[in-house]
């Protein structure tokens, strides 16, 4: 590193050094963007197989020449824009919330500090990072009195690596313990991270578990859908049928197939959740966490900033040995100031006691892994942290002393004399005082917990904390099972985690390798689990869980890392999460039968018709009235009602369940028009007219189905697209190719096909549903 420019530590470049690198492109990237481009959402909605297909079925009917079938199409680009439209909403919301959340980095130019935004950094810059920091840049570190960092993303492995000056660091680093003047060696696109195209995260999450069942039906749809379509054509045309009422009745067939609605309601509902979201000031990283959250079972809560409001104060210091607690106090502060730590302890001892200067010839600062801090003094060596993390046995008298204070809802930390400085515990501690710290529950914790127990989410608190602490205060905030605790710093190396949390609900000194551990159990046990964090103790355990919750206040490593990160960080705002995560995926799982009814008669009738005698029953333009009103816009309202229940899992069987009666009806009745126009010498328009009608009455019992519980709005809702169907019929027909229905001779033949139409969805849902499909395992 001989050849490299190196600023003064404490000066850093100057005003013009930084333009010159600038003006040479020594910049530093911006951080990936959460959202897609607006040119990405326009093409990603735009080109779609389904529209390409639409597109090529427009070209049929233009062929025709009867362009009011075109009307499709119309729906198409309709649907379409409503997808783009709400996903660049949504992409503003989130962006906007994501430049609130994101943090700088503290860059040193011309003496003088200030925090940049990691694009604004350029190379040669000098940070000074500190816990709970992640390096945007590669660098070098120029100075520091000691440093932990983890490098997991390229080690693989989650030890602590402990960091002296001139040693190098990589981008994506996450600093464990300590501080350090790092200089910029490699800035944008040739550092590590930006080949690991974002930071610390782990891209684990795959789709939205229902976007994946729906893409996998849309799947097989695709294979299905041309060669049905070119057998009834080919039939069509073998039959002597005219061509253009052959390819009329092929298009239609293959509208109907389309389920095209379905997975642009699911993004836009996914899409309106983040807004809804962002509006209360939840920043959502990825779309599929919503769902995610919508599932969880157990939410795994660390103590401070989610029980406890977070902000520390030093209540007193307790002398154990000879010494006074006036004596001791200095020490205490001048063992916090030499560790540089600025972890919430520390900064409230600093505020209690002041910061005063000393120097140190050997500092190991705070480690979430070692759980202790130590200097070397004028006055010999000391430590500050967990007691059980520095003895091997606690001395009986101060452990009882502690247990008496943590019982109290004191956090104790240990303050010993050691003979050195090792780890991972230190040699020869004796004990010489107790610091007691006191944290205040958060205003509205215990509502907020009871919410959550009330809708079957059990609450699990992992902490570093004393056990006995964390227990004392989990009480306080009406946690159930608070009473079940353990010290995990007493359960040895390898313990049965499965046993442990099926016995236990609160964990206390706990490391971040157990707090992973306790996740994987949960998950082990069949359980989806959401952890919350804002420290760099909890990164493995946000990284393991189904579903991650950071506070902005937090550690910037772990709000890249989080699905979830809480602007306010107000912890309250979890309810907003889980509710809207329910609420679209129930909504989103009941209306989506409609589609597939659809798409069900549809595949059905083409198979039908390829081998009768009959024409297609079914023209595109008369498909409308049925998908509009029966369909899309009622789902697009039923979508958003409030619907918390907790999620079932049981998406195609609530589909199936509606959808295939549904479906077997409009068959059945179909056939039943076909013989009866054989019978009566009915006309293709008549016979056609007649099958949109029961179809449509049928669909309209599917969706009092899916309304259900039924309210005001929904009662009017069902009222209002009932009523636009008969004008339809009654004034608008010639526009739909319908005949009209007020004929004597023709209401013999509807009038009581369509009184039967209630009684024989429900017959046939009940054999159905009770006798067949309940037997069937879905998955």
């Amino acid at each position: 590193m001989t050849d490299r420019y190196l600023p003064l530590v404490d000066q850093g470049l100057t005003e013009d050094e930084v333009h010159h690198r600038v003006a040479a492109g020594l910049k530093n990237d911006p951080l990936p963007p959460l959202t897609r481009s607006v040119q990405q959402i326009f093409r990603d909605n735009l080109l779609t197989l389904f529209n390409l297909i639409n597109l090529l079925l427009g070209g049929l009917v233009l062929i025709t020449g009867s362009y009011k079938n075109l009307l499709f199409l119309g729906v198409v680009v309709f649907n379409t824009g409503i997808g783009i439209f709400q996903e660049i909403r949504s992409k503003r919301q989130v962006d906007k919330l994501a430049l609130l959340s994101e943090g700088k980095i503290n860059v040193l130019r011309g003496g003088q500090l200030s925090p940049l935004h990691q694009d604004e950094i350029v190379q040669d810059d000098l940070l000074v990072i500190g816990r709970g920091d992640q390096l945007p840049v590669d660098g070098l570190i120029r100075e520091t009195a000691g440093m932990e960092v983890d490098e997991s993303q390229i080690t693989g492995e989650s030890t602590p690596i402990i960091k002296n000056t001139d040693d190098q660091l990589v981008s994506g680093s996450v600093i464990l313990g300590g501080k350090a003047v790092v200089q910029a060696t490699t800035v944008g696109s040739g550092s590590f991270v930006k080949q690991l195209a974002h930071s610390a995260k782990e891209k684990r999450r795959s789709a939205s578990q229902l976007l994946r069942i729906i893409n996998r039906i849309i799947k097989v749809l695709t294979f299905a859908i041309i060669p049905l379509g070119a057998g009834l054509f080919i039939s069509a045309l073998m039959r002597g049928q005219d061509q253009n009422r052959a390819i009329l009745g092929t298009v239609a067939s293959m509208v109907g197939m389309i389920p095209e609605g379905l997975v642009l309601l699911t993004s836009v509902a996914l899409a309106a959740g983040a807004f809804t979201l962002g509006r209360r000031h939840v920043l959502v990283r990825e779309l599929p966490a919503i769902e995610a959250l919508a599932r969880v079972d157990v939410l795994c809560l660390d103590k401070t900033g989610t029980i406890t409001n977070g902000k520390l104060v030093l209540e007193k210091v307790e002398a154990v040995g000879n010494q006074t607690p006036d004596q001791l106090k200095p020490i205490l502060a001048q063992l916090v100031a030499a560790t540089a730590d600025d972890n919430e302890t520390a900064t409230a001892i600093k505020v209690a006691l002041g910061t005063p200067n000393v120097t140190s010839s050997e500092v190991l600062p705070f480690s979430s892994g070692r759980k202790w801090s130590g200097a070397r003094l004028a006055t010999g060596s000391y430590v500050m942290g967990a007691p059980e993390f520095i003895f091997e046995t606690v001395p009986a008298a101060v452990q009882q002393r502690i247990q008496t204070l943590a019982a109290q809802g004191y956090r104790v930390l240990l303050l010993a004399q050691v003979d050195a400085l090792t780890t991972p515990r230190p040699t020869a501690p004796r004990a010489i005082g107790l610091i007691l710290i006191t944290d205040e529950l958060r205003p509205r914790a215990k509502d907020t917990f009871s919410f959550f127990a009330n809708q079957d989410v059990a609450l699990k608190v992992i902490s570093g904390d004393n056990p006995v602490t964390v227990a004392s205060i989990a009480g306080r905030a009406g946690i159930d099972g608070a009473e079940r605790l353990v010290d995990m710093s007493q359960v040895g190396t390898e313990p049965d985690y499965n046993q442990l949390v099926t016995d236990y609900n609160v964990f206390g000194r706990v490391t971040p390798q157990q707090k992973q551990s306790l996740i994987k159990a949960y998950q082990t046990a069949g359980h989806t689990v959401a952890m919350t964090g804002d420290g760099v103790n909890d990164l493995l355990a946000l990284r393991q869980s189904d579903c991650s919750i950071a506070m902005a206040s937090g550690s910037e490593a772990t709000k890249s890392l989080a699905d979830f990160v809480l602007v306010d960080s107000n912890f309250d705002a979890m309810i907003n999460v889980l509710n809207e995560g329910r609420r679209v995926i129930n909504n989103i799982e009941r209306v989506a039968s409609l589609y597939l009814i659809k798409t069900m008669y549809s595949v059905v009738l083409t198979l039908i018709f390829i081998f009768m005698s009959r024409s297609y029953p079914f023209e595109p333009i008369q498909l409308t009235p049925i998908s509009s009103l029966m369909v899309g816009i009622p789902t697009f309202f039923l979508a958003l009602q409030p619907n918390y229940a907790r999620i079932a899992d049981r998406f195609m069987k609530q589909v199936m369940e509606i959808a295939a009666p549904a479906t077997t009806c409009v068959v059945g009745y179909i056939i039943v028009i076909m013989a009866l126009g054989t019978q009566f010498g009915l006309s293709f328009a008549t016979t056609s007219t007649l099958s949109v009608l029961m179809t449509g009455l049928i669909s309209l019992n599917a969706l009092v189905m899916v309304a259900r519980p039924l309210n005001r709005f929904k009662i009017g809702l069902i009222a209002v697209m009932a009523s636009l169907f008969a004008i339809i019929f009654l004034i608008f027909g010639p526009i739909f190719s319908l005949v009209s229905l007020i004929n004597w001779q023709l209401a013999v033949i509807y009038l009581p096909l369509m009184v039967s139409v209630q009684p024989v969805f429900i017959l046939v849902q009940e054999i159905l549903g009770k006798r067949i499909l309940s037997r069937i395992r879905w998955r």
